[in-house]
């Protein structure tokens, strides 16, 4: 990836798409960094890192959710919309058709649903931020001569006008750029917040009788689990089932086409991190809400959801394997219909070897589809829980956060695909120049 980093800044073109990435992405990191007034950060910092779901979000913009900044919000609502019309796109047969046959207008309207849910989302979550942690003392209601109301309406609007410029700089990144915007805001704000992390949970020695050996000690062992974690992670990304298929040939006028072979590539992790998401979505959402709207409750059932079901409890870890089971199987149906891929093979006069066309490869087809949808759904599973339990295991729990498996999972697969699109760019530019 280096090496291609390096022939790419000796394009003029590539390297000015370059700098245009970095200086976006720049202003980004520059609006994570300024906060807010009339937010408690010390307070709100506390308050987000208690609870995993909030961590998560903070985490993945780089902390500027836990400082209380201007885009504290980050992409947060922007993916959770994406999520949400994805889901309805297959439910609602309008939407099916924009997505599907609708070509470039029909992914412009999509769009545009999306940037409507994701205002909608962004709302309600300044809400929430605002009136919530206002509600446990954490915003000074001094700003604007102590008018709690105007002080509320000024942070949510702060909020909600940064989650829609972080949308206007992905979309402009995706433009001008190179990569998709969004992931690569993602991506950077996760390499900031583990960055910190690490400097933070390894920079105090002699604190908490850790002494200069354990500490490097420590810091081997870390070094030696991320890299066996990161190669894991590449090595599954790119596991694939190969299914050939064969075209017969076929008499056109007085010309013969067809008669090639080709194959369906069914990747081992095709859902990417999206089980993940999901499952601890729905686990830690009850406790997101605790966490606002009682944040010093003694409830006797708010205690037990904490200690049996919260997260690091042995209940939290078995539900969250079977909901990454369950949602990894649910997109692999959403995402991959073999339905429609055995009608289009049929449709080009194509057969899969030793399977009658139709039905039978549709049924062949959902067959290996169920079969590498296992692996993939115990790889997360495992990732959603193994790395957490070594990362203790070695005293670098408050890792955990940073160094989470939807954040690893993102960071590579982000990585993988920046590296191949500019890979494309540069090809793109040696066609041009062999044709001039």
């Amino acid at each position: 990836m280096f090496k291609t980093l390096a022939d790419a800044f000796k394009i003029k073109d590539i390297r000015n798409k370059l700098i245009l990435t970095l200086v976006l992405l720049f202003v980004y990191r520059l609006g994570c960094w300024l906060p807010i007034p009339g937010i408690d950060t010390e307070a709100l910092g506390v308050k987000v890192e208690d609870n995993t779901f909030l961590g998560l979000l903070s985490a993945v913009s780089g902390g500027a959710l836990s400082q209380g900044s201007f885009l504290a919000l980050g992409v947060s609502p922007y993916i959770t919309a994406s999520i949400i019309i994805q889901l309805l796109s297959a439910v609602i047969p309008s939407w099916q058709r924009y997505a599907k046959e609708g070509g470039a207008d029909g992914r412009k309207k999509i769009s545009q649903y999306t940037k409507v849910a994701a205002l909608i989302i962004a709302l309600a979550q300044a809400i929430g931020i605002a009136v919530g942690f206002g509600t446990a003392g954490q915003t000074h209601i001094d700003v604007f001569g102590g008018n709690e109301f105007l002080c509320y309406a000024f942070i949510v609007f702060v909020l909600v006008a940064g989650a829609m410029f972080t949308v206007w700089l992905g979309e402009k990144i995706t433009e001008l750029g190179i990569g998709n915007g969004m992931s690569l805001l993602i991506f950077v704000g996760i390499l900031s917040s583990a960055a910190t992390a690490l400097m933070g949970n390894f920079q105090d020695i002699g604190e908490g009788g850790k002494t200069t050996q354990t500490a490097i000690w420590q810091l081997v062992l870390f070094v030696v689990i991320l890299i066996a974690i990161f190669a894991l992670v590449i090595f599954v990304d790119g596991g694939e089932r190969k299914v050939g298929v064969q075209y017969a040939k076929q008499m056109k006028g007085r010309k013969l086409y067809g008669g090639q072979s080709t194959y369906i590539p069914i990747r081992v992790n095709a859902n990417g991190v999206m089980p993940i998401i999901f499952a601890s979505a729905i686990l830690t959402f009850p406790q997101l809400l605790f966490s606002i709207f009682w944040p010093d409750s003694t409830n006797g059932f708010i205690t037990w959801w904490n200690n049996w079901i919260g997260a690091g409890s042995w209940v939290y870890a078995v539900l969250l394997s079977l909901l990454i089971l369950a949602f990894a199987y649910f997109y692999a149906m959403l995402n991959f219909d073999t339905e429609e891929i055995a009608r289009q093979i049929q449709a080009n006069g194509g057969f899969i070897p030793g399977i009658r066309p139709g039905k039978p490869t549709a049924q062949y087809l959902n067959g290996i589809n169920k079969k590498i949808t296992l692996f993939g759904a115990i790889f997360l599973a495992f990732m959603a829980l193994i790395p957490t339990l070594l990362f203790t295991a070695i005293g670098a729990g408050g890792l955990n956060s940073s160094f989470s498996a939807t954040g690893m999972l993102i960071v590579v697969s982000v990585a993988l695909e920046f590296d191949k699109q500019l890979e494309a760019q540069m090809m793109m530019k040696n066609y041009r120049g062999f044709l001039k």
